[in-house]
């Protein structure tokens, strides 16, 4: 994937407490900065929508959902190392029926540091239980994307 596929792409620092002795992130925290990049798509979808940038406490139009995450692949393929300047890119892949996949990937420069696939299930706030995705939100998604997601 280019990173020019990516509209969002988020810039984080390593800090000190992420990485080893050796300098070099522990595995764990690659999943936080997944996190993180979730929240800032959400946070800039919501600010494309004409809200204040609330990401689902907002203006997204949810249906009354949430997501929930179902599944979580991560693909290493460089380290990043203590104070390195991170760019987290995300994008919503697909939809399926009641789900989104994401593909987010981390850059340092040029390298290409590590992929992540995930999947979030849309699911009632109250009862947790799944519910299809609105056609609103794949719209906005849709028209936020750089690459419109599959299934759009």
């Amino acid at each position: 994937m280019a990173r020019d596929d990516f509209r969002l792409l988020h810039r984080e620092r390593v800090r000190w407490g992420e990485a080893d002795m050796q300098g070099v992130v522990f595995n764990a925290h690659y999943l936080t900065y997944i996190d993180v990049g979730v929240t800032e798509y959400f946070r800039a979808l919501s600010e494309a929508a004409g809200g204040g940038g609330e990401g689902l406490d907002g203006n997204l139009p949810v249906g009354g959902g949430d997501f929930f995450l179902a599944r979580t692949e991560l693909d290493y393929h460089a380290p990043a190392e203590f104070d390195d300047m991170l760019e987290i890119g995300m994008r919503i892949k697909r939809f399926g029926r009641t789900s989104v996949e994401w593909v987010g990937e981390i850059h340092r420069g040029g390298d290409h540091l590590m992929t992540a696939r995930m999947v979030y299930v849309h699911a009632d706030v109250e009862t947790k239980s799944s519910k299809p995705l609105p056609d609103a939100f794949k719209q906005l998604v849709a028209a936020f994307e750089r690459v419109p997601p599959e299934g759009a």
